[in-house]
């Protein structure tokens, strides 16, 4: 079994639901705290070891580029001449993280499309993919206990996080199967989106996959669904039909839904009571709100 050294992380989509802020920047680069999303989704990737990250971006995406890219030499100077020698230590390190593949997206609409395009850089190989305006906490981390699933039973690994929440049914996808034991599920179908009448479990499948190779013929032959959509999921349903798919319910992790307003405004706060630098500050600051 091949070691798992790649990741793919969509990156292309327009941020509507942060506009105007998203007219120029990028969604996968707000801030929390003091390092953009799609930071926290890289670092994720390089503890669990992956070693190549592609990013599937669009034409409004350069900032992205920029952000993993060397340091100019004039931030480098500013640094050293104010000697921030530990925050030049920082911004240098971001772009050693991993090897940085940059590629368009190229098809029609959907989140299944990015993975598409990045099938000429994966070389028959099994691979993660994880979004880039999103993010699960989790000790070990979730890429990495999705790794050692997949290490286990040699198969397509979902990301599952438990949720009561009934609006959540009509955000993600559920997994309908057999829960065999210490949260691993063997999936029989994968239900997009299915509203709280209909959803089948109550295991949703949040911010990432690992893919075996067995996922490309399947795309190529996708139809669209809703909206005239390529989703991902109902070509993962199609997959579980043929092979074998598991779903594993993240340990110790917790889930931050960055590409909506409230939720990206409660992981700031969350995160930020967590940050060694501000987090005594921060605690007082919002104790002494008059709520």
């Amino acid at each position: 079994m091949r070691k798992i050294s790649k990741v793919v992380i969509p990156a292309a989509g327009f941020g509507t639901r942060f506009l105007p802020q998203t007219k120029a920047m990028p969604k996968e680069m707000l801030p929390v705290v003091d390092k953009p999303v799609i930071q926290y989704v890289v670092e994720e990737a390089v503890n669990s070891g992956i070693e190549d990250v592609i990013i599937v971006t669009g034409y409004s995406k350069r900032a992205i580029e920029d952000h993993f890219d060397t340091p100019n030499a004039e931030l480098v100077k500013n640094l050293e001449q104010g000697k921030k020698y530990k925050m030049l230590e920082e911004v240098r390190a971001i772009s050693e993280l991993a090897n940085f593949i940059y590629i368009r997206q190229k098809g029609p609409y959907g989140n299944a499309t990015p993975i598409k395009s990045s099938k000429h850089l994966l070389n028959d190989e099994s691979f993660l993919v994880l979004w880039g305006d999103d993010f699960v906490w989790a000790d070990p981390p979730r890429a990495k206990q999705m790794i050692d699933a997949f290490y286990k039973f040699g198969a397509t690994i979902l990301c599952g996080i438990k949720t009561e929440n009934k609006k959540d049914t009509e955000r993600y996808a559920y997994v309908k199967g057999t829960q065999m034991n210490d949260g691993v599920w063997k999936v029989q179908e994968l239900i997009e989106k299915p509203g709280p009448d209909k959803a089948p479990s109550n295991l949703a499948i949040v911010s990432g996959y690992l893919l075996t190779p067995d996922i490309f013929p399947i795309l190529d032959r996708q139809k669209p669904g809703k909206g005239g959509e390529y989703y991902l999921p109902e070509a993962i349903d199609l997959l579980a039909r043929q092979h074998p798919v598991y779903a594993i319910e993240i340990k110790n992790g917790k889930y931050y839904d960055t590409g909506n307003k409230f939720e990206y405004m409660k992981t700031v706060v969350e995160r930020a009571l967590e940050h060694p630098d501000i987090n005594g500050d921060f605690r007082k600051f919002l104790k002494n709100l008059s709520l």
